[in-house]
């Protein structure tokens, strides 16, 4: 049994070992391109996915958990970076923007639901994958912009702070519908998920300072491990409870600030940048190719569609914000990109009778909208603006 074990432990090495060095190549190769690496880790894990070049077996189970724990450090990340009191005063005016971007972005999908003839509910869930930008990728390339000091990003991160405040309620009610819940178990899951993310919004602004003061005085090996270990069990807490645990791992990098959320950023940057290819990686190794082939024309149509309205999202978050047109644009483009929120809510549709259909549509509309996004908000400088957009010169 121990040769056994040591047998399938150097396997799970080996793969594990190919898939980092494979991922450093592709990184390598974006920076000759001067490019975000997301979309290159995406079509590798097409490679080495169900139906791709080749198949990870023993490493799998690691791999895809070392995948969640890339989104959290994603949001932990940009939870440091936010300051509070812009998210104090982004909650405090983010409904319209909120309100407009589910509306502009969730009906395409449901329109496009009825028009295949689904049922009101994959309908409705279809609408629920083209609504809610992904957080990982959207924060990934902004940190690999170098875009987090700009003057659009905040209205940026507001718009998917609202987003995943709003899953809180939306993934519980979608998924006590598609169960048959009672109107009872219904209304208490939606209050218990509104509760405890309120719950963990106000202890991370009323004591983050206290946590700040806790964890200031220690080595930098005492921080990065408590910051980890304290990301991971608020993130697990959030999620035993039907909360996204991204919200959670935000929230954590929110209460920290000053010099301590400084060195924590410094710290936790490398095991950021390693978990969070990993789960690009996995995110679209779960993808058979063949899936995609029939539903190619209704994603490329529906794409679209939501990449303009996601423009358009972001050119009104902008505005309100009081951001300059080129900014506006900027903004639009980096909300384009869904991904994990989006393929959790197909998943959700799995067992209804047009539940194959929905997640092959999801999986490949998900794929084109998250290679597409990262490359035209790197471009976003160069998309042209109408004049009567534009101020004339003073």
């Amino acid at each position: 049994m121990i040769a056994a074990g040591s047998s399938e432990a150097a396997l799970a090495f080996i793969e594990i070992g190919a898939v980092a060095l494979a991922l450093a190549v592709l990184a390598r190769f974006a920076g000759r391109l001067g490019m975000t690496a997301v979309p290159l880790y995406l079509l590798g894990g097409l490679a080495v996915g169900e139906g791709g070049i080749v198949t990870l077996d023993v490493s799998e189970d690691f791999i895809s958990l070392a995948a969640e724990i890339g989104v959290l450090l994603l949001l932990l990340a940009l939870g440091l970076e936010y300051d509070q009191d812009e998210l104090r005063d982004g909650l405090r005016t983010g409904l319209p923007t909120g309100a407009v971007d589910m509306l502009a972005n969730g009906l395409p999908g449901v329109g496009l639901g009825l028009l295949l003839g689904w049922s009101p509910l994959a309908a409705v869930l279809l609408g629920g994958v083209t609504w809610v930008s992904s957080s990982g990728i959207v924060s990934k390339v902004l940190f690999d912009l170098d875009r987090l000091g700009y003057r659009e990003t905040p209205s940026v991160l507001n718009v998917l702070v609202i987003e995943d405040l709003a899953m809180a309620v939306y993934l519980p009610v979608v998924a006590a519908l598609v169960v048959g819940g009672s109107a009872l178990e219904t209304t208490t899951s939606v209050v218990l998920a509104v509760g405890a993310v309120m719950v963990i919004l106000l202890l991370a602004l009323r004591f983050g300072g206290l946590l700040t003061r806790l964890l200031g005085g220690g080595t930098d090996e005492s921080l990065l491990l408590a910051v980890f270990g304290l990301t991971l069990l608020v993130a697990g807490l959030a999620q035993s409870i039907e909360v996204s645990g991204a919200i959670g791992a935000f929230l954590v990098g929110l209460a920290l600030s000053g010099h301590v959320g400084e060195r924590a950023m410094e710290l936790i940057t490398p095991l950021r940048d390693l978990f969070a290819a990993t789960f690009f990686v996995v995110f679209s190794f779960r993808i058979d190719p063949a899936d995609l082939v029939g539903a190619i024309g209704p994603a490329v149509a529906l794409a679209a569609v939501t990449v303009i309205s996601k423009l358009a999202t972001g050119w009104y978050a902008g505005r309100r914000a009081g951001v300059g047109a080129r900014g506006r644009v900027r903004a639009g483009t980096a909300l384009v990109a869904r991904g994990e929120f989006s393929i959790v809510i197909a998943a959700l549709g799995s067992e209804l009778v047009d539940g194959p259909d929905l997640e092959a549509l999801a999986a490949c509309y998900v794929l084109i909208v998250a290679v597409v996004g990262p490359l035209i908000t790197r471009s976003a400088d160069r998309i042209p603006i109408p004049a009567r957009f534009v101020p004339a010169p003073a």
